[in-house]
């Protein structure tokens, strides 16, 4: 099942005959490989490594696809870019940067988002390098605009869209390096500092899951310079924010995008998490029970689990199923600090 963005790009598949195509930010569906039907070759740079996973199994010499936060290739050039319009406003610039960069001269743009998405913002947001974006289409409550690229574009330097700042932790001052796209208060936030001042002395191998941008990771090497954490994200902006963190720091860490914990390899002596699923969306339960589940399954013997939960999320149940008991280390009006013990094996 095609999205509603995808089922209007595809609407106007004219604009793509025998074209050399470049998709940027996908969503988690098969539009690339529909595109096939009128383009001769689709490339596609995916954030989400979920999205990408979705598509994986169907790449083909002319469907070549890609996770990461930019091509590997950075001098290929596209006859027509297509951009779906970001959940974060401030990464469209990013993708519009991305775009000018891989498309030949005077080839076509197309960007595409829902009404509430913030899309039509495309047309003040769109650089100098592009002419005025058209709206072409209107349906299922999508807008689809396209222009076209009239002088080259600069290249992509990371650094123009790193926002740096120092951090006060519990383990001491950090500095935090957050690529646009990525969430930051430029502070730590309320769950993160009451998880990293009740933690426990932490074992050798530690994954950091959902690592954002790597505050949690760069805080316990502050305090622990001898732990081998490996840190998993599903977004790239996110990897890369904290490989910039670690980097700052001059902290060494294994960086990763995992689906869950599906990536992760062998067990663990410690699981620690501020998990990326607590805003009340109809998904947060299923993802809650698989994660407790998952890392239930990936500990070694007497490993630790540590998360930060809001408190009124459902975990206490599914916690005392897979670990066999409910240990809140701390808690405060708005969060609570589980940390459990896995029954030896």
């Amino acid at each position: 099942m095609l999205t509603n963005p995808s089922q209007l790009i595809l609407k106007n598949s004219d604009l793509f005959t025998s074209q050399n195509v470049l998709v940027l930010n996908c969503e988690g569906d098969l539009l690339p490989k529909q595109l096939l039907e009128s383009a001769s070759c689709v490339t596609t740079l995916s954030l989400d490594f979920h999205h990408h996973l979705v598509m994986s199994q169907h790449s083909s010499p002319n469907l070549t696809l890609h996770f990461g936060h930019q091509l590997p290739n950075t001098d290929q050039t596209f006859d027509s870019v297509i951009i779906y319009y970001p959940k974060a406003k401030a990464l469209a610039g990013y993708l519009l940067n991305l775009a000018g960069q891989h498309l030949k001269a005077e080839g076509e743009l197309i960007v595409v988002g829902e009404n509430k998405g913030g899309v039509k913002s495309i047309v003040k947001q769109i650089p100098d390098y592009f002419d005025t974006p058209f709206k072409r289409d209107n349906a299922r409550h999508c807008l689809l605009f396209t222009s076209q690229l009239t002088q080259k574009a600069p290249s992509i330097k990371l650094s123009d869209w790193v926002n740096s700042y120092q951090l006060d932790t519990p383990q001491g001052e950090l500095t935090i390096c957050n690529l646009v796209g990525v969430f930051s208060e430029k502070r730590l936030d309320d769950g993160t500092k009451l998880l990293l001042s009740h933690l426990p002395r932490l074992s050798r191998r530690v994954l950091d899951f959902g690592c954002g941008a790597g505050v949690i990771a760069a805080a316990l090497l502050k305090a622990q310079p001898e732990l081998e954490i490996e840190c998993v994200d599903i977004n790239a902006m996110a990897l890369k924010s904290c490989e910039l963190t670690l980097e700052a720091n001059n902290f060494t860490a294994k960086v990763y995008a995992s689906d869950g914990l599906s990536q992760t390899q062998g067990h663990f002596d410690d699981i620690i998490s501020n998990p990326p699923f607590h805003d009340g969306l109809k998904s947060t339960t299923d993802i809650a029970k698989s994660f407790v589940k998952e890392s239930a399954q990936k500990l070694k013997s007497g490993g630790g689990w540590h998360i930060v939960a809001n408190r009124h999320l459902p975990y206490s149940d599914t916690i005392h199923e897979f670990f066999g008991q409910v240990n809140v280390l701390a808690e405060n009006n708005k969060y609570k600090i589980y940390s459990n013990k896995i029954n030896q094996k």
